[in-house]
């Protein structure tokens, strides 16, 4: 995986990244989902690193990225302290303004790193996702029958990893073919150590507190995203059916917004890879 990249394990202050970074031009930012690593992006990073910097960690708590003790309020796993963890590895890799592309809880990633930190954030694509604070405003009975796990992933009796621990491999499901030999063989690691199923178990609970309160201010303040952004949701997940106009739920939280419905299931960067890169490097040459 990633011929060319350079893998290396890079302080940030409250955690430790692993990041594989490779490619010459302007930097940008990809940022994996629940449960991947980084690998995820292994077939999307080359295509984008003929004519960008790609930078590719694993979100604090996933992978093989350190896991910060949490707290009651969880805050250590809030999307605000995974943000500044983004901006401090770019940073440390001399990259003081990038472009930053997010999947699935890696889209809350970046959508508060471009809120918090708008001065550095060039443009943003967010993959299959809706605001955090507005999926929860919007939670009807449609949504909390698909998307149970939020609540169950984040209840505080630690029930969720006792279950998914139990047999990670039938819980979360996929394989090799899918995801290739390599990054396939890089999640089971994850998913099969304890400490980083309580990690994304403490990102859900995070999702559920402080993550909505923080969306939820922004709303009220009327901040929004500055810079160009992308919204792609994928025609084989559920985004569509439960929002109708996916668009119309974002409009309110970025001044310079486009997007439309993607072929592929809810793992685009494995499903249709190729689609995906030449997606992002037209946004960016037009935008970011």
């Amino acid at each position: 995986m990633f011929e060319g990249f350079t893998l290396e394990r890079v302080d940030v202050g409250e955690a430790v990244l692993r990041v594989r970074h490779g490619g010459s031009g302007p930097p940008v930012l990809l940022l994996h989902g629940h449960p991947r690593t980084h690998a995820t992006w292994h077939r999307v990073a080359p295509l984008l690193a003929r004519s960008h910097t790609v930078v590719c960690p694993d979100l604090r708590g996933y992978g093989e990225s350190s896991k910060p003790a949490t707290t009651d309020d969880h805050a250590p796993y809030s999307k605000r302290a995974m943000a500044a963890d983004c901006l401090a590895l770019m940073r440390a890799l001399g990259h003081r303004r990038f472009a930053v592309a997010g999947h699935d809880r890696g889209s809350y990633v970046a959508l508060r790193t471009a809120l918090d930190h708008p001065a550095a954030v060039t443009a943003l694509a967010v993959l299959d996702s809706v605001p955090i604070g507005e999926a929860l405003a919007r939670c009807d009975a449609r949504f909390a029958a698909a998307w149970w796990h939020w609540f169950f992933f984040g209840q505080t009796a630690k029930r969720a990893e006792r279950v998914i621990s139990a047999d990670p491999d039938a819980w979360y499901g996929g394989g090799p073919e899918q995801m290739g030999e390599e990054a396939y063989a890089d999640y089971r690691r994850a998913i099969h150590d304890p400490a980083t199923v309580l990690a994304m178990m403490e990102d859900y609970r995070a999702g559920l507190g402080p993550d909505r309160r923080h969306d939820d201010e922004d709303r009220r303040a009327g901040r929004r995203v500055t810079c160009p952004t992308l919204v792609l949701w994928a025609t084989d997940d559920d985004l569509g059916e439960l929002y109708g106009d996916v668009l119309a739920v974002w409009r309110p939280w970025a001044a310079d917004l486009r997007g439309h419905p993607f072929p592929s299931g809810h793992h685009m960067a494995e499903d249709n890879p190729e689609a995906l890169a030449a997606e992002l490097l037209a946004f960016l040459a037009g935008g970011g």
